[in-house]
């Protein structure tokens, strides 16, 4: 009995303390409550912002402590009033018994057009533009057009019928049985240009005259595959049986369509075939463009596999040759793709990886040949803004320039093209927003940091002076007041011990250094960008979550965009590596730090590509993660959307796909995992999430199941957050959740 009145003591030093007197369901409130009460006492930042076209003004909206307002910031008066009288448009609004009488600082619009002589507002609520003179304040509306809901996934129908007008308005082209056709509008006699289109092999309907209105560029189109995602509505609010919707949907290793470009030379009755390199390992030809002297067209060509990207230009001979040969041995990024065609038409702007880090480089157009390397170093060319032929300079977003900053963090430069000279626009410390006005004169930039509140200035673009900076700023006091905490960022060393891993820390308000809390990682680890918010917001998208009792975490590993190339790289044909050793290595350098961190209960959930990463952690690094909530995932890659998984996985399909696969390795669940799913999701086939079900059943897994009824590609919704709160709060905490059904 002596030995056990000793060591009780001792085992409760060790045991983790998570919860206080607080009850459970208060904690709940706490988080329900939490965007409310923090973020309605954050005053003055810019919700969103538009230039003012022709003009030096910027109109934005703000949150003041009369609630939401719009406001005219004029760079040249350097002054700031509201917009327009928004009580007196709440009052137009009123007369509409369709709208629910507005509140004058609560408007139904967060968007607006002001016109040059800010005299007249446009905005849309629901169904209908609205019209208002700025000047009597009166008001009209009219119904929107009802625009076509083309879903994003739709295969580019080639064969629709449209007739396409010569710039000079005296002929029409268009596409009849497969052929290509032209129409003389002033004698309405019509000539047939091809004779071997077919229903099964025809021209394109994307028609490219040239500016002198004598030649015509298309393609001969050959369909590709038609696979179709075919969802089932269980629950549709219009009846009461179910309903089956049907989306193009092409997966990896589908057949694609070829395009083969053919030039028409109306006068001389010529058409001319192209000997396209590899045409028939296209994953797309496109981008037509003529030049304007009308003697060549360029256009664009991505090779299947994602490994070589070339721009062609073709002549009036039938000569064919290629300006840019961008090759990679593991993936060209083509949705960064970045071409500024000069005007002087001699000249291209090209932003390229092929040195290790995105930069730009200049062409020589006729030769074909690199003039010249405008930027270099160790940084990221992320866009170019802006390019000004006549001074001879551009204006780009770049990241990573200054050392010992967080390398993600935006800022603004201008660039010589002759002498690749730099100009910092925006050198504070800080991620920054910027707008210019359309001539790019002036900038309004609001600068942050998720650890720092934004600062408001008004820059000139010609050198990134500040020429104003209002007086009232971005302010979290009342916030701060009410017991909001600033998150932290924080960097460790990756996994080859070197490369820095940059990441966020949130705790809950009442935080105690004295306990510990379990970690959750918010998880999307999509090689498409980076996703760790570096701007500052009161509420982000694990900051609820922490006020249960965790901390939580949000990381770039590698794999992820926005870094060298090699930090790219390591996500090629290995998607379920997802950066984790380098996550797990900064969490363990956080918990070094902070003893708080309770990395033996360590929790991961994700949406999407995060879904399949935050079930990968349970299947590849059990060790470490013990907890898991996977919402839509893509669970293997070669059930999902082709376009995005060819850019990583690569093409041909092949073994690696089925080593990335949740499915496939579902048998080495361990830990505790929810699944959740919308049933109508067209973005991650379903079946993706219903093929895990159906494998953890076959190796007699335990785990929970979530199906959202009318939900599509979801997190979950209020009803998701709940579950996935209740399923962390039980399997980390060990406390019971509260009683729903009471």
């Amino acid at each position: 009995m002596k030995f056990n009145r000793l060591i009780f003591p001792i085992v409760l030093l060790f045991m983790p303390l998570y919860i206080s007197a607080q009850s459970i369901d208060s904690l709940y409130k706490r988080a329900d409550s939490f965007r409310e009460l923090f973020s309605t006492k954050y005053y003055n930042g810019i919700s969103a912002i538009e230039a003012i076209e022709k003009t030096d003004l910027f109109w934005y909206l703000t949150q003041t402590p009369r609630g939401m307002e719009f406001m005219i910031l004029d760079a040249v008066g350097k002054n700031i009033k509201p917009a327009f009288d928004q009580e007196k448009i709440a009052s137009l609004l009123a007369d509409y018994d369709d709208l629910k009488k507005p509140k004058p600082y609560n408007l139904p619009f967060r968007h607006v057009v002001i016109n040059k002589s800010v005299d007249t507002l446009k905005f849309r609520i629901e169904d209908f533009n609205y019209i208002i003179s700025l000047k009597e304040y009166s008001i009209s509306r009219e119904p929107v057009r009802n625009a076509q809901n083309r879903y994003w996934g739709s295969v580019q129908r080639e064969n629709v019928n449209r007739k396409v007008k010569s710039p000079d308005g005296k002929k029409e082209a268009y596409i009849s049985e497969g052929n290509i056709w032209v129409t003389d509008l002033t004698t309405d006699e019509s000539k047939k240009l091809s004779y071997d289109g077919s229903d099964f092999e025809y021209y394109s309907s994307d028609i490219n005259w040239s500016p002198d209105s004598r030649k015509i560029v298309s393609c001969k189109y050959r369909p590709g595959g038609d696979r179709k995602l075919n969802i089932i509505s269980s629950s549709p609010k219009d009846q009461l049986q179910p309903k089956m919707f049907s989306y193009d949907y092409p997966k990896p290793g589908d057949a694609l369509p070829i395009r083969y470009p053919v030039l028409f030379i109306l006068d001389e009755d010529k058409q001319i075939f192209y000997d396209v390199p590899n045409v028939e390992q296209q994953y797309s030809l496109g981008r037509i463009n003529w030049h304007e002297n009308s003697e060549y067209f360029t256009f664009h060509f991505n090779r299947r596999g994602h490994q070589q990207y070339v721009v062609y230009s073709g002549d009036v001979n039938g000569k064919l040759y290629p300006i840019v040969d961008e090759r990679a041995d593991t993936f060209i990024y083509y949705n960064k793709i970045s071409t500024n065609w000069l005007k002087n038409g001699k000249e291209l702007l090209w932003l390229s990886e092929r040195n290790g880090w995105s930069h730009l480089y200049l062409y020589d157009v006729p030769s074909g040949k690199v003039k010249k390397q405008i930027t270099h170093g160790e940084w990221v060319v992320k866009e170019v803004i802006h390019v000004d032929e006549a001074a001879r300079t551009v204006i780009i977003k770049a990241c990573g320039m200054d050392k010992g900053e967080d390398p993600y963090l935006e800022k603004y430069y201008k660039v010589s093209l002759d002498n690749g000279k730099l100009i910092a626009l925006t050198p504070e410390n800080a991620n920054h927003s910027v707008t210019f006005s359309s001539d790019f004169k002036y900038m309004v930039d609001s600068y942050s940091r998720v650890d720092m509140e934004p600062t408001i200035v008004i820059r000139t673009v010609a050198d990134g002076k500040v020429i104003y900076e209002p007086e009232n700023q971005p302010d979290i006091s009342k916030a701060v007041e009410a017991g909001w905490r600033m998150p932290e960022v924080f960097s460790a060393k990756g996994r080859d011990g070197v490369t820095d891993i940059w990441g966020v820390i949130i705790r809950p308000v009442d935080f105690d250094p004295n306990k510990k809390y379990p970690v959750i990682e918010y998880i999307y680890a999509g090689p498409h960008d980076s996703h760790v918010p570096k701007s500052f917001s009161m509420v982000h998208r694990c900051s609820e979550l922490s006020e249960l009792g965790f901390i939580t975490v949000m990381i770039d590993g590698m794999g992820t965009a926005n870094r060298s190339k090699a930090f790219h790289d390591v996500c090629w044909q290995n998607l379920k590596d997802a950066g984790f050793p380098d996550r797990i290595a900064w969490i363990k350098s956080a918990a070094e730090k902070y003893p708080e961190m309770d990395i033996d209960n360590v929790g991961i959930y994700g949406t999407s590509a995060g879904g399949q990463n935050a079930m990968g952690a349970l299947l590849f690094h059990p060790q470490f993660y013990k907890v898991g909530v996977a919402s839509c995932g893509c669970h293997d890659n070669r059930m999902d959307k082709m376009w995005w998984n060819e850019q990583w996985m690569g093409y041909p399909v092949g073994k690696h796909y089925a080593e990335s696969s949740n499915v496939v390795n579902a048998h080495l669940l361990e830990g505790h995992l929810m699944l959740m799913l919308g049933e109508l999701d067209n973005n991650v086939d379903p079946s993706s999430t219903l093929q895990v079900v159906d494998e953890l059943i076959k190796h007699n897994k335990e785990f929970e199941f979530v199906m959202l009824p009318g939900a599509g590609h979801t997190d979950g919704g209020k009803y998701g957050e709940r579950k996935r709160r209740d399923f962390f709060v039980k399997h980390l905490l060990n406390e019971k959740t509260p009683n729903w059904n009471k």
